[in-house]
């Protein structure tokens, strides 16, 4: 395995498990967690599945940016000389990271002491916001995922 290749598929990985995280969370746990639960522990449910994610969500915001910047040194040498998409999508890895810690240091706490305080409504209000963000983050994610299938071949 060449350098390139090991850091490449580092990469792809880390981003695999973050988008595909969200879409999992979006498309089949959100649906299911609606149709089996009520409010309250549909609620408490979200504040243990948060956490989890976010653990692995803070591992990939780490290696993205390692990796990406190997693939830009080991291929082109320098950001200057990265082709446009690799610039295009190391802003929208900037747009993702912001609105992850927009979620994980602002909503979620609000999510917390919401169910904490047993303040339903409260609560739902949160995750509503906290869902509009992962959804907002979820099609950025994808976009970036569309931008490196179509970028030309190395």
């Amino acid at each position: 395995m060449t350098p390139f290749s090991l850091v490449y598929t580092l990469h792809v990985l880390a981003a695999l498990v973050w988008v595909g995280g969200m879409f999992f969370a979006w498309m089949v746990l959100r649906p299911a967690v609606v149709s089996a639960l009520q409010g309250p522990a549909r609620l408490k449910l979200w504040l243990e599945v948060f956490p989890r994610f976010f653990v692995w969500v803070w591992a990939v915001v780490v290696v993205l940016p390692i990796t990406g910047v190997g693939m830009i040194q080991l291929q082109f040498v320098s950001f200057e000389t990265a082709p446009r998409y690799v610039q295009v999508m190391m802003g929208l890895y900037v747009v993702m990271t912001a609105l992850f810690i927009r979620i994980q240091s602002l909503q979620l706490p609000e999510l917390r002491r919401a169910v904490e305080a047993e303040q339903w409504a409260e609560g739902a209000a949160a995750l509503g916001r906290i869902r509009r963000l992962v959804g907002i983050n979820l099609l950025v994610g994808l976009a970036v995922v569309a931008i490196a299938a179509a970028r030309p071949g190395f």
